[in-house]
């Protein structure tokens, strides 16, 4: 049996936001087509409707503000859904393995003992490092309510924060492909060191060291006064401790950069998860190893896994992107009925406005058929002018990080940093709503406008 076949809502997503360009590009091509016929076809001078436009200027401004509005509003919610999508297919590796306990779908749920990484570490197919190690990191995963420090007399404001205790730092760098800046180190196999003079926000004698990831240390760093990212020798608060950073992992566009990294031992005993693991990682050759090893460790006799290639549990981790989307879509529904109405009372006002000009057309020579030409023509050079403004001012949002969550479902989720994506084909998708709007507002008025009689029309 071949790969399941996929909905139409995964070919939408598909479509939108990864390999959808042609589909999008043919879609754009028919209504510029059409845009470019009705120009060649047209017999009323365009200047008629320029003028018109022009001359009634306010609402020429006011509908082609609502096509603005519509295309610029949809084009930065979907950045946000594509950056969503973006953070989780650059998460996994193709050639990890994520091993859960059975039942779990996601990190900050799963329990995992001690006894079961010795035997998942000697499984065939598994790399190890320069020193013989096995490529198997051995993680705890906790959510921490992160209390943000505010100016006195304002509300109390909190974060979720994620904290990732590894064992070894070193394998779990190599297995999440991940590296420090430079300037950065790797906490010490202690995981916690002195409390320095100068160290702000000390507690106690000791403070627990930190590898931050990057989108992190820039939200973290926003709460100070200076609104600059954490660097290395900085300290902040997270539970009960202060925390040191001793590194900064180089932005890869993935969850990691919304971590915070730290000795296992030292998570575990603050956080409630002293004598467990949440998960292993494991790294093989590539991605049909890692699905044979997937495969055989589901039969583990020892204890009840969940093991999964990396990629696979991060693609159900973007479920929340699919309802983001889902969500906009119905929005994007509503805001394109409500321009497409708007736009076709304009039209019925401007016709009601220009009976006897109709009327003189008609005498003129002009056919019925032409004169539908004239105001569809009208319409869709406000939608084209409209959506090209309002794709101008989406594309303001690309680049722009916002806070998120990713989740297989409810209840367990990564509380991340993202950063907005305006691509060609969001673009290519703005610009078909307005000529959409545009043609669906204007044909109806467009054929009012045909039926009018000459000499009823001079009266």
């Amino acid at each position: 049996m071949g790969p399941p076949k996929p909905s139409a809502f995964d070919q939408v997503v598909q479509i939108l936001f990864f390999s959808g360009s042609k589909e999008l590009a043919l879609i754009l091509a028919c209504f510029l087509g059409l845009l470019v016929a009705l120009l060649v076809i047209g017999r009323v001078p365009i200047s008629y409707n320029l003028r018109n436009l022009a001359i009634r200027w306010k609402t020429t401004v006011m509908t082609g503000l609502a096509f603005t509005l519509v295309v610029a509003l949809m084009t930065v919610m979907l950045a946000f859904v594509n950056g969503m999508y973006k953070l989780t297919e650059k998460s996994g590796q193709p050639g990890n393995v994520i091993v859960l306990a059975d039942g779990a779908t996601d990190e900050s749920f799963s329990t995992l003992s001690f006894v079961d990484s010795s035997d998942i570490e000697r499984e065939p197919g598994v790399l190890k490092d320069d020193r013989g190690a096995a490529l198997c990191s051995k993680e705890v995963y906790v959510i921490v309510n992160q209390e943000i420090p505010v100016a006195q007399g304002e509300k109390p404001r909190r974060r979720f924060v994620q904290v990732r205790g590894v064992e070894d730092p070193a394998i779990a760098g190599a297995v999440h492909s991940l590296r420090l800046r430079e300037g950065s180190r790797w906490f010490s196999e202690a995981g916690i060191e002195e409390a320095a003079p100068g160290d702000a926000q000390a507690t106690g004698d000791v403070v627990i060291q930190a590898v931050l990831g990057n989108g992190l240390a820039a939200e973290l760093g926003n709460d100070r006064p200076q609104r600059q990212p954490l660097r290395v020798g900085d300290t902040f608060s997270l539970g009960a401790r202060t925390w040191k950073v001793v590194g900064i992992l180089d932005s890869t566009g993935s969850t990691f950069d919304s971590e915070v990294w730290a000795k296992r031992a030292r998570v575990g005993e603050d956080f409630g998860k002293a004598n467990m693991f949440s998960s292993y990682l494991i790294r093989t050759e590539g991605a049909q190893a890692a699905e044979a090893l997937a495969e055989r460790l589901k039969g583990y006799k020892k204890a009840a896994l969940n093991p999964q290639p990396e990629t696979k549990y991060f693609v159900q981790q973007g479920e929340t992107g699919k309802q983001f989307l889902v969500a906009i879509i119905v929005i994007a529904v509503v805001m394109a009925v409500g321009g497409a109405l708007g736009v076709m009372n304009t039209m019925y006002a401007a016709i009601s406005q220009r009976t006897k000009d109709i009327g003189v057309l008609r005498i003129l020579g002009y056919a019925r058929w032409q004169i539908l030409v004239s105001f569809l023509l009208e319409s869709l050079v406000l939608a084209l002018l409209g959506g090209l403004l309002g794709c101008a001012i989406g594309m303001l949002s690309d680049g722009l990080t916002a806070r998120s969550v990713v989740s297989s479902g409810p209840g367990g989720g990564k509380s991340v940093v993202l950063q907005m994506v305006v691509s060609r084909e969001i673009l290519m998708t703005g610009l078909i709503l307005s000529l959409g709007m545009g043609t669906i507002g204007g044909f109806l008025p467009a054929v009012s406008a045909m039926r009018l009689r000459a000499l009823e029309s001079l009266r």
